[in-house]
């Protein structure tokens, strides 16, 4: 297992396969992962602890624990942490790349 960690937050690997990949997912109280998409990969996220805001494409809307979403290939999409943070377990199916990340929006200056 590997902690890295993000202006957001940290991630934890938990399992990687060849075409398959489950991450801890935690972001800081008030922050956010960037408005991205992927070419490569899909997403599948369950909030398990905390809530926040979740932007797919033009939908905005809150989510708490026990809610879950699935997120396709090239699907913008974003999610920001409540006051008290937000922990997620992601599993990504496909090309699992990390540099497979288009940023379109970055609050901490990791557009390319």
């Amino acid at each position: 297992m590997t902690t890295e960690v993000r202006p957001w937050g940290i991630f934890e690997n938990l399992l990687e396969e060849l075409d398959y990949k489950v991450k801890r997912i935690i972001i800081s109280p008030n922050h956010s992962i960037s408005l991205q998409y992927h070419f490569h990969r899909e997403e599948y996220w369950i909030v398990v602890e905390g809530d926040g805001e979740l932007t797919i494409e033009e939908d905005v809307r809150h989510v708490e624990v026990g809610d879950s979403v699935f997120i396709k290939k090239e699907e913008i999409h974003r999610l920001k942490a409540g006051k008290n943070g937000i922990t997620i377990i992601e599993t990504q199916l496909g090309i699992c790349d990390e540099d497979d990340i288009v940023r379109l929006e970055d609050s901490y200056g990791r557009i390319e």
